[in-house]
């Protein structure tokens, strides 16, 4: 029997409700002695809103309903998955995983299910395990999530992060394929940049020590990740056969607008190529890759038969890119 492909036949993603305009943060935050405005944010980011989870919200919940949706568009019922992966960096407990909580949800049971946490490139890594696992015959059916909560984690009284990241989920449905979807995937993890871009607070003896809230120093951030983006892709395209000129539509991590042109660029791709969410959906971290290629094919901008690159840049210092045929 032949090694099988594997192939995205579903897509699907979900907002919590409460939309937060800059406008409406910058009120907020001058509530804390904190000064911002829409017009400081959006020539800094790009980003314009972005959407924050009720308390009572967990990231397990989020992924329910882009796994529902992403279920429905691959004509899938949940008994049909053989393999659940979460990318998360805040998930619903310490253990067990939020991929776990999240089968329970979807009422079933037996399959392999377990989290990835490799922050914004979360997603890059689980769609390249999930791709792995198909091809060596370990799942057929493939349920990969995206799913964030990342205003558990923000510092309000840091105006430079708290106004950069969102909530979210997304998913794909991801099953074996006689043809090439997933045409080659390159991860990386450099851990001694593990300080420009953290969350340092860890349980222990029933408290939380050291902080809990997002650190990032976002000037080494933009000077790693626009270098190690384009090393990415043109790795990926090396190892499929492939050149700049294939690719229909670039999808990079949502984070920062002036990133995700300078990829672009260097890519010689022209900007109507380049997915762009971050206005609305802000930086929402795992979830962000999946998030904008659902709204792209929901938008009828990525088609069956696209050429599309995925790629994301994280905290670890860990970063990816995957190329797939839609």
């Amino acid at each position: 029997m032949s090694t099988p492909y594997s192939r995205i036949t579903g897509t699907g993603s979900y907002l919590p409700p409460r939309r937060v305009t800059n406008d409406d943060l910058a009120r907020e935050l001058a509530g804390r002695g904190i000064e911002t405005s829409d017009q400081w944010i959006v020539e800094r980011t790009g980003i314009r809103a972005r959407h924050f989870a009720e308390p009572d919200v967990t990231s397990s919940e989020l992924a329910l309903h882009a796994s529902r949706h992403a279920l429905e568009a691959a004509g899938r019922s949940a008994s049909d998955v053989d393999l659940i992966i979460v990318a998360t960096s805040t998930p619903d407990m310490v253990f067990p995983s939020s991929a776990s909580i999240l089968q329970h949800k979807l009422g079933v049971a037996g399959c392999p299910a377990f989290d990835v946490q490799a922050v914004c490139s979360g997603f890059i890594y689980a769609l390249t395990v999930a791709d792995a696992m198909i091809r060596t015959g370990t799942a057929r059916c493939a349920l990969v999530v995206g799913a964030e909560v990342f205003s558990r984690i923000l510092d309000f009284g840091d105006r430079t992060t708290c106004v950069l990241f969102g909530d979210g989920a997304g998913a794909v449905v991801l099953e074996a394929s006689d043809t090439p979807g997933i045409l080659a995937s390159d991860i990386h993890a450099d851990g001694s940049h593990v300080g420009i871009l953290c969350t340092p607070g860890h349980v222990s003896g029933g408290q939380v020590t050291g902080t809990p809230l997002l650190h990032m120093d976002g000037q080494a951030v933009f000077k790693l990740a626009v270098r190690v983006l384009e090393d990415a892709a043109r790795t990926v395209l090396k190892k499929a056969g492939k050149t700049d000129a294939d690719i229909d539509w670039l999808i990079p991590h949502q984070a920062n607008i002036r990133i995700m042109q300078g990829t672009a660029r260097k890519l010689k791709l022209p900007m109507d190529k380049l997915v762009v969410t971050v206005h609305e959906h802000g930086n929402t971290s795992a979830a962000s890759i999946p998030l904008a290629l659902d709204a792209a094919v929901r938008d009828g901008q990525v088609k069956k038969g696209d050429t599309v690159m995925l790629e994301g840049v994280g905290g670890g210092f860990t970063w990816g890119a995957v190329l797939l045929n839609m």
